[in-house]
């Protein structure tokens, strides 16, 4: 039975924050062990939250765990495997049904920002799915022409997209390295303008996947290298969307 703390009604709904990095490892992270990288954001959530020493995901792999995560059904089920490319014609589908979607029949403002991967034609866009605003990518960052040892034409210009309209049409290694803190800057954004109101934000980091690009200010400061470089950015910014939550007071 509920106790009664659980069955009162709450006076508001809970606000929802996703944070998704790519590819990072079990052990990046301080409170996992990590002794080169330096996290002390992310370590503090773990800290006073819930650590898990056990879990699983739908699929080791960009589009089919996205597809999982934003819909709660396996992969397989919905169409979507592996990662989908420049040269796709699909995407997520209309009839399923996204945590956004679900949220925003619940009154939520909603926000979706950094890698995508669920389809980058417009019928596609988190936007047409439950999203009220989006920033990012719409693939993976190593899906451009700028990649190390493909041939000319492999792969279109990489977008950086808002709404569901390209702002940088060609998202060179320069618009790389600020792309952590592009996002950083939405998503406290956002939670700034919605703090009245219940909100669920969902930012997906690019890195680090790969190519690696941390921003100006991190290169070179971890003692893991590149790698340790842009998984300590990503603590950075963990911190500025915790910070921006306890300023808005719904902490």
């Amino acid at each position: 039975l509920a106790s009664p703390a659980y069955a009162a009604e709450p006076t508001r709904a809970p606000n929802v924050v996703s944070l998704f990095a790519d590819d990072m490892g079990y052990g990046d992270l301080g409170c996992y062990g990590a002794k080169e990288i330096r996290t002390p954001n992310l370590d503090a959530m773990a800290k006073d939250g819930v650590r898990f020493t056990d879990f699983h995901v739908a699929q080791p792999v960009c589009s089919a765990s996205r597809a999982a995560l934003m819909t709660g059904c396996y992969p397989n089920r919905i169409g979507i495997h592996g990662a989908l490319n420049p040269m796709a014609k699909v995407g997520i589908a209309d009839g399923e049904v996204t945590i956004a979607e679900v949220c925003k029949s619940k009154g939520y403002a909603t926000a979706a920002v950094g890698k995508w991967h669920l389809g980058h034609h417009p019928q596609f866009l988190p936007t047409k799915h439950g999203f009220d605003s989006y920033l990012g990518l719409p693939y993976s960052n190593d899906m451009w022409p700028h990649r190390e040892g493909i041939k000319p034409g492999s792969y279109p210009n990489l977008p950086l997209i808002d709404g569901d309209k390209a702002i940088v049409d060609d998202v060179t290694a320069e618009v790389q390295s600020t792309l952590t803190q592009r996002y950083t800057e939405r998503a406290t954004e956002f939670i700034e303008k919605n703090a009245t109101k219940p909100f669920f934000l969902y930012v997906a980091y690019a890195m680090p996947h790969i190519p690696l690009f941390p921003g100006e200010k991190f290169k070179g400061k971890s003692k893991a290298g590149t790698y340790g470089d842009v998984i300590e950015e990503i603590d950075w910014s963990a911190g500025e969307i915790l910070a921006a939550i306890k300023k808005a007071g719904v902490d």
